[in-house]
């Protein structure tokens, strides 16, 4: 055997032992990877968050690719408590609130399921709604009734609220994203059309139940393009005029958006025509098991006051003209550019694959996010804004900008490592 044959054997087998030495460090890597977006998406501390976001990026094995898979399959479950759970706490800005929960008694966090979010009225509770539901929705669904005072769901801190119970119950129970449901009754009904107008995307479907809105919020009905509705209301609701949803139905039909409309003649001994049939709740639920969120719909539209401006979708109106501003109490109309409906709107559609066009209004720069599910990022991208063209060119994505909005969000179906800004061209 000659010397240049041994050397010979002795590079290969060195060759070996590199690159299983290189695959275990990729798959320690990966082991870390998962430990560290976990840990970036539910820490509560911002400076922490950055920390762990700098170690991620740092880490040369580290891809997209990786980083979804994670976020979308790879989250464990530990063993939470099931059955009722009449009275939790969820911290919302400091402030300790009640939610109760159902949970089915056969849940196995292996198995995701449906949520169901349910807002009361006035006078009631989030536990007073769970009987009602429970024997309905079966072991399939979730239930989080949270509670705030007086049911007043049309205010900043309560949208707050429903947002901080669907991010909690998904950190713990195994919850499937396109099947997220938000109903409510009476005051509860105007906080699902209410919220669930602002932030439609989130939503499989939303059920408002006796219950209206105020005129200068009727153009917030747009952004419900892509959400199914489902509305009960009683003919003789002596509370909540049946003209309320009457309204809101035509206005839908004059947008083109499919919805169901439950009108009954029942009447209750104390609340008369203004409460929820339990008869009603049967086609109810089956609609809401047929239902399955889109959750890159390739057409999006969005209506926006001056204190919405987060993402919405695949967009988001980042700064605009003169336009309303809600308060905390998001049915004011005290301000006289909410009375006049002055209002932000963007619709943007992929019309062709890679080919953005976008109608803005009262808008002067926006966002798009995007993935490879919605374009094609190694082909240029042209992007039409009011009919000129405001983007032609190559994008590129990004771990950083993924991670970012994915803990932003806080939701596995949307996620973008793409981000694009458009300055909007003034009309001439």
């Amino acid at each position: 055997m000659t010397c240049r044959f041994l050397i010979g054997i002795f590079v290969v087998m060195l060759a070996g032992f590199a690159d299983c030495e290189m695959e275990a460090t990729a798959v320690a890597s990966s082991a870390e990877m998962k430990t560290q977006v976990f840990r970036y998406l539910d820490s509560t501390d911002a400076e922490e968050a950055a920390a762990i976001l700098q170690v991620m990026l740092s880490d040369p094995y580290a891809t997209i690719d990786q980083a979804i898979r994670i976020i979308q399959s790879e989250r464990d479950y530990t063993p939470q408590p099931i059955g009722t759970i009449p009275d939790e706490r969820i911290n919302v800005q400091g402030r300790a609130n009640h939610l109760a929960l159902s949970v089915p008694l056969t849940y196995q966090p292996t198995k995701s399921y449906g949520l169901v979010v349910c807002l009361h009225g006035a006078g009631f509770t989030g536990e007073a709604y769970l009987e009602r539901w429970q024997a309905r929705l079966g072991e399939d669904y979730v239930l989080a009734c949270p509670t705030t005072p007086m049911g007043a769901w049309f205010t900043r801190s309560a949208e707050e609220l429903v947002l901080a119970t669907i991010r909690s119950v998904q950190r713990r129970y195994h919850i499937d994203p396109d099947r997220v449901f938000l109903t409510g009754m009476s005051n509860g009904g105007i906080g699902a059309w209410v919220i669930g107008m602002h932030d439609a995307p989130l939503f499989a479907g939303i059920a408002p139940m006796a219950s209206g809105l105020d005129n200068v919020l009727l153009p917030f009905l747009a952004n419900l393009r892509s959400t199914p509705i489902y509305i009960i209301h009683g003919a003789k609701d002596q509370v909540m005029p049946v003209e309320l949803s009457r309204t809101i139905t035509n206005e839908l039909t004059r947008l083109g958006y499919p919805f169901v409309y439950r009108e009954h003649d029942r009447e209750h001994p104390m609340a008369g025509g203004h409460y929820f049939p339990r008869e009603e709740l049967p086609e109810l639920v089956t609609w809401l098991n047929a239902q399955r969120r889109n959750p890159l719909p390739t057409s999006v539209t969005v209506v926006r006051e001056a204190s919405h401006f987060q993402p919405f979708g695949w967009v988001r109106i980042d700064t605009t003209d003169a336009i309303a501003a809600f308060s905390e109490d998001l049915v004011s109309k005290r301000d006289d550019l909410i009375k006049q409906r002055e209002y932000a709107k963007l619709d943007a559609s992929i019309v062709t694959p890679n080919r953005i066009e976008v109608r803005a209004d009262r808008v002067q720069r926006y966002s798009l996010f995007l993935n490879e599910q919605l374009i094609d990022s190694s082909k240029p991208l042209i992007v039409l804004t009011n009919g000129q063209v405001s983007f032609d060119g190559t994008v590129t994505p990004s771990l950083e900008t993924l991670l970012k909005q994915a803990r932003l969000r806080q939701d596995s179906r949307q996620l973008f490592p793409i981000h694009l800004a458009i300055q909007v061209r003034k009309q001439p």
